[in-house]
């Protein structure tokens, strides 16, 4: 799955993911009241606006950018209708030949880890039938209960070709308070120490590319770090959130990739789907909004390959 991520990147010279992380605020007028108006002030109301919301930046930026990632927390807020968006979200996006990286962040052990692999990443069989859930091509995890956290998932990656992104350096101003802590045994921060994990359980996923299918979430908003860890993690590919309205810049995070530009994939969420109410409010009418996160789009990929 990496490689396919990689050749992606590179067919259109765009290092860039798009996070579709959509709020009620950001929903044009237009989109709000047409679904009030059939559905009325409810939760289906809300899950439909988003989902035309989504399709439309989907539309205008797939030829452009090689992955969006769905943060389903947002959908999860509206119960079950927001939760069904979230699907029907992926499905679309990889009906349009995006690769989608499900931000997820799941974490358990043993069988309930698996379930959670088979969720994002697997299918069911229900008799003679086989289902996939949520389809997702990449999910995020959170790795702070250990390795048997993390391995229920291998064997649905290599059934299905799918990948991993392990939090190892996040882009929240609090993140340190945990992860910057030095092991005295070691002399090692707690994600410099999560990163070898990852680089380990890594070895038997790398693609031609040397990379692996299990990478690593390293903040923008963190460069010293992140160049760090590229030097460490030789093999781990980057998902790289912060950029832009959480601070992080293209030149902070140049270290993030190798020598050849390869390496690292960089997020922007509301830079991109809320760029109609902010960086281009007196450039897009409101119905425009999908024509604003293009431009945006195309502003971010000219700004990342400028420092690469």
């Amino acid at each position: 799955m990496i490689d396919r991520l990689i050749e992606r990147i590179e067919e259109l010279q765009n290092p860039t993911v798009v996070g579709l992380d959509p709020k009620l605020p950001m929903i044009p007028e237009n989109l709000k009241e047409e679904a009030f108006e059939t559905y009325g002030q409810t939760p289906k109301a809300v899950a439909a606006m988003f989902y035309q919301f989504n399709k439309a930046i989907i539309d205008q930026v797939a030829d452009i950018v090689p992955a969006v990632k769905p943060q389903i927390a947002m959908y999860e807020s509206y119960g079950p209708d927001g939760v069904k968006v979230f699907a029907d979200t992926v499905a679309y996006a990889k009906q349009k030949g995006l690769i989608v990286i499900g931000d997820v962040k799941r974490s358990d052990i043993g069988s309930t880890s698996a379930a959670y692999a088979t969720a994002h990443l697997g299918a069911v069989e229900i008799g003679s039938q086989t289902y996939f859930p949520f389809n997702e091509d990449f999910a995020t995890v959170n790795p702070y209960l250990g390795t048997d956290s993390i391995d229920p998932y291998f064997e649905t990656m290599k059934r299905y070709d799918r990948g991993l992104f392990v939090l190892v350096k996040t882009s929240n101003p609090g993140s340190g308070e945990l992860q910057d802590q030095v092991f005295e045994k070691t002399g090692l921060t707690l994600y410099e120490t999560v990163g070898a994990l990852v680089s380990k359980w890594g070895e038997d996923f790398r693609g031609k590319y040397g990379y692996s299918d299990i990478g690593a979430v390293v903040g923008a908003t963190h460069p010293e770090q992140g160049t760090r860890l590229r030097k460490q993690l030789p093999h781990v590919f980057f998902l790289v959130p912060g950029y832009g309205a959480q601070g992080g810049t293209a030149q902070g995070l140049k270290g993030c990739f190798d020598k050849d530009g390869r390496g690292a994939i960089v997020n922007s969420s509301r830079g991109i789907i809320a760029a109609w109410q902010n960086k281009y409010k007196d450039r897009f009418k409101p119905e425009e909004f999908a024509l604003a996160a293009r431009q945006a789009a195309l502003d971010m990929k000219q700004d990342l390959t400028s420092v690469l």
